[in-house]
């Protein structure tokens, strides 16, 4: 049974939608169209026929090859190289930030139509190959087929929102216009920007930070993860194709401890754009703040970081919901996503109908190879999977296993793990308050909706959150007083939509940065007024 269970919009002959028109969310396919599933085997074919190809860096448009090189596996069979890629070192520091500087005095004279229109380029031609794209999200890091389209879906509509985003700042004008003069107000980019994205969303969140940056006129140096580059140098690719200029994106995969380090250290990179854990994002921020010799502008940085997010049930929730929800939230894409539901405050009049009912949904996820759609695939490496499971081993001892909790052998030799639920976590402890990102669920067990509120907003996070509840006053105080970004009503706590739910979160979650959303292009540019004297 697959968790990622999406609305499915239906897909129109042509499913381009018209860039002189409002925005549309990209639909996503529904498998249970035989039609659509065969396509989506033949694509997870065609691309099996193309692992463990090299990648070179891509420098100023120059081809590199280096001598160490990162393999990255797929976690459902790591014996299996999805591609072999060069490891950028500091010794390619300077020459990257050469290149995007050379790129950026041309880049950022370069009409917004035109960078706009490289933006919708590339959404073309991502749909037209999008089961391709997916498929490498099914090998590189084992989604399933749903959540792979969900994130090459949120690739494409990155590309459709931030291009119109764009056209749009670009007609920005004053409040007000003085007696005698010409009164402006432009968005300029800032420069040269380090955009480091995480694993879990390699094509969505890596693409929507680098085509933000370069349709506001900025060039990047793009280091991906490094247990997701092959989706990166994909991405590469299309840009490529659609006619971008050398420069403008760097591809630069390489250690965090060095050339990540180096490049964010670096005086003349003008902004960091980063999404990871709390502990690399603060250490980004720290450097960042450090004036470097020669650096002449305080660096920003755009930082989401981690979550521990819950979802509340209430005593008087339609409880099937609230279960579907709260199974979706925690194992969909084996629980490894920022916004996943890692706490489940129940009322304590319905706990243990709630536990019942959740233990039952749970123990009908399938997990095995996502190339056959399992529900849940394998975790990303065996450092994580190891994590994992001393998180669950603390579990046996603080709480109650319900269903899980072992390693699922049998679905092979990828790094899979059941879904894992404990009941009687007491709050404040190791499982209820540190992000786990793995499929393992804490139920706590609530005295009431204030009690409720008070535990969720109760760790030093903030990012998304839901609530069940048919109580029109309880909906209205979780909106003023549960302490989240994204907050969601009697629906999961995952699956942000772009343009609809503008995403990023409070506290130790991050910037509250609101990717998707109206205002942030705003983070990738700076504000210029003019004002012209007349006569």
């Amino acid at each position: 049974m697959a968790i990622a269970e999406v609305p499915v919009r239906p897909r129109t002959s042509s499913s381009s939608q018209s860039h002189q028109g409002p925005f549309i969310n990209e639909p996503f396919y529904d498998f249970r169209n035989e039609e659509n599933a065969r396509k989506m085997r033949a694509a997870i074919e065609r691309v099996r026929g193309q692992l463990g190809r090299e990648y070179d860096l891509i420098i100023g448009g120059q081809r590199i090859k280096t001598t160490d090189k990162i393999k990255s596996l797929n976690p459902s069979k790591p014996s299996q190289i999805v591609g072999t890629h060069q490891k950028a070192g500091k010794e390619h520091v300077e020459p990257a930030m050469k290149a995007a500087l050379k790129a950026f005095d041309s880049w950022k004279n370069t009409s917004v139509e035109e960078r706009a229109g490289l933006l919708f380029r590339v959404a073309d031609l991502l749909r037209q190959r999008k089961m391709d794209y997916m498929a490498w999200l099914v090998f590189e890091v084992s989604k399933n087929w749903g959540e792979a389209d969900a994130d090459i879906s949120e690739t494409i509509d990155f590309c459709e929102f931030y291009a119109r985003e764009a056209l749009r700042f670009a007609k920005a004008e004053t409040p007000v216009q003085l007696p005698g003069e010409h009164d402006s107000l432009s968005y300029i980019p800032l420069g040269v920007g380090a955009v480091i994205p995480p694993w879990n969303f390699p094509c969505a969140i890596m693409a929507g930070l680098v085509v933000a940056s370069i349709v506001s006129g900025n060039t990047v140096i793009l280091k991906p993860s490094s247990d997701s580059p092959t989706i990166a140098a994909k991405f590469i690719e299309l840009l490529e194709e659609a006619g971008m200029p050398e420069g403008v994106v760097n591809f630069c995969p390489g250690a965090g401890a060095s050339f990540g380090d180096a490049i964010v250290a670096h005086a003349k990179t003008r902004y960091i754009a980063f999404t990871g854990s709390r502990e690399v994002g603060l250490h980004i921020n720290k450097t960042a703040a450090t004036q470097a010799p020669g650096q002449i502008w305080i660096k920003r940085t755009i930082l989401e970081m981690g979550g521990k997010d819950a979802i509340i049930v209430d005593a008087d929730a339609d409880i099937d919901s609230a279960v579907e929800g709260v199974a979706q939230a925690a194992f969909g894409f084996q629980g490894q996503k920022c916004s996943a539901c890692s706490r489940a405050i129940v009322d304590e009049r319905i706990y243990d109908k709630f536990l019942e009912q959740l233990k039952t949904r749970v123990e009908k996820i399938t997990v095995g190879d996502p190339a056959e759609n399992s529900g849940m695939g394998a975790v990303i490496n065996e450092g994580s999977m190891k994590t994992i499971l001393e998180f669950i081993e603390q579990g046996k001892k603080d709480g109650r296993l319900l269903t899980g909790g072992t390693r699922a052998t049998e679905a092979g030799e990828g790094y899979y793990i059941r879904p894992t639920v404990f009941a009687d976590i007491p709050a404040k402890s190791k499982l209820e308050q540190e992000e786990i990102f793995g499929p393992v669920l804490a139920v706590i067990k609530a005295r009431g909706f204030d009690h409720a509120l008070e535990i969720a907003n109760d760790t030093e996070f903030g990012l998304t959150g839901a609530i069940y509840t048919k109580s029109r006053d309880k909906i209205d105080r979780a909106k003023r007083d549960f302490h989240v970004g994204n907050l969601y009503i009697n629906r999961k706590c995952t699956g942000a939509m772009v343009g609809a739910h503008p995403f990023g979160g409070f506290n130790m979650s991050g910037t509250d940065s609101k990717s998707g959303g109206p205002d942030y292009l705003y983070l990738f540019t700076q504000a210029k007024s003019v004002a012209e004297k007349i006569g």
